[in-house]
């Protein structure tokens, strides 16, 4: 994708050099981005000038539907981006809410799908409540899943980076307004642009509606120290290349076919030509 190009050389030459405490590696930063794209002609945006390790990243949305907890979970699934986090970020091993090993805490879909209740309510299935609305045709303008619980931050091995999605519907064409507090943009930033995406197109699916526009929105906007050289050397001067398209398995018709049965050989990524794989390092 072109924009993605041209949101990177614009950290190149508009950065701010920025400490970060968590991982120790200056981040050269820029405050407030945005993608935007239509997805009726059927392809997908995926960064094509490396190789997306597409089958990890809708996993990983998989697990968040599920409401997983654990990166032994994801990991089953084909996901392996939780492993460091869950397990090799010294403030989460150390911190006493944790459960052992491989667990995330009260992250990302455990508060989608069980954001908790206050004063002895139930928690809110935020999902649940989106899908069957949707499926009504009603939009109250209130169709969000957050990922993000202010209170119980501590409580979660990394507080969510893509925190809310907002869905949309006007007739029978679907909307995501998606909205993120942190793009690490070389690492992170390819898997969540393509995963906002994947959440449209399985949404409209289950519920029956046709995928429109979606539109990412990034605020701290960042390539570490340790990956400013590569991006600038290897990845910025590469030439995007048409978009493939995505075919999902027609036999998911519900929310609970995704919480069941649902593996990665129910999707097929469609005429993706990328550039050669770049290994960037990975700040925990």
């Amino acid at each position: 994708m072109k924009a993605y190009i041209d949101i990177g050389k614009r950290i190149l030459d508009e950065g701010v050099w920025v400490s970060n405490a968590r991982t120790g590696q200056k981040t050269l930063s820029i405050i407030g981005a945005s993608f935007e794209y239509d997805l009726s002609d059927g392809t997908v945006p995926v960064v094509t000038t490396k190789k997306l390790f597409w089958k990890s990243a809708i996993a990983e949305i998989l697990g968040y539907i599920r409401g997983y907890q654990s990166a032994a979970q994801f990991r089953d699934l084909g996901c392996n981006t939780w492993n460091a986090n869950a397990n090799e970020n010294q403030a989460w091993i150390d911190n006493p809410h944790r459960k052992g090993t491989d667990d995330m805490g009260l992250c990302y879909g455990v508060i989608g799908r069980a954001f908790p209740g206050i004063g002895g309510d139930e928690p809110l299935d935020q999902y649940q409540k989106i899908v069957t609305d949707l499926l009504q045709g009603i939009d109250d303008r209130r169709e969000i899943m957050t990922f993000n619980h202010p209170n119980l931050i501590h409580r979660a091995c990394l507080p969510a980076c893509m925190h809310t999605h907002h869905f949309n519907l006007l007739g029978e064409d679907l909307y995501l307004e998606s909205y993120q507090r942190s793009s690490d943009y070389v690492l992170g930033q390819p898997f969540n642009h393509f995963q906002a995406a994947f959440l449209l197109l399985i949404t409209a699916q289950i519920t029956g509606k046709k995928a429109k526009k979606m539109r990412h929105h990034l605020s701290n906007v960042h390539l570490y120290e340790n990956q400013v050289e590569i991006f600038k050397n290897e990845q910025v001067n590469r030439k995007p290349l048409p978009l493939p398209k995505l075919n999902i398995n027609p036999a998911i018709k519900t929310l609970e076919d995704l919480e069941t049965w649902v593996t990665m050989e129910d999707f097929e990524l469609i005429n993706y030509e990328h550039h050669p794989a770049i290994k960037y390092p990975f700040s925990v």
